[in-house]
């Protein structure tokens, strides 16, 4: 989905902010898995702040994180939460908008009577 499938959900610069724990391999995962996603689809038009709740827990409290890693797509709006390692591609890929709902859902195929 990259190159012209990637272009065409319509989107502005994102401003992400990733609250991970420490340097645990859990955030190192998330991190590693954020930017990959990033470089592919966002083209550098990303800005990504990490941020590590042990050191500054202020800025976890007023965005009520409670459980890391988080990511907080801020914009474009609306603003959205992703939890975990972010190694579910598309996962992350619904989350940040850019693939539609019907790319990202598996296809059955065309079956009848499959849920």
């Amino acid at each position: 989905m990259h190159g012209a499938d990637a272009a065409a959900v319509p989107r502005g610069r994102y401003v992400l902010r990733l609250y991970v724990t420490g340097l645990t391999p859990r955030s190192v995962r998330a991190v590693n898995n954020l930017r990959t996603i990033c470089e592919e689809y966002l083209d550098g038009e990303y800005d990504l702040e990490v941020i590590d709740i042990y050191q500054q827990p202020m800025l976890a409290s007023a965005e009520q994180i409670v459980a890391a890693p988080t990511l907080v797509k801020q914009l474009p709006l609306p603003m959205r939460r992703i939890i975990g390692d972010m190694s579910d591609r598309d996962r992350v890929l619904l989350g940040l908008d850019l693939v539609r709902v019907s790319d990202a859902l598996p296809s059955h195929g065309g079956e009848k009577g499959t849920p």
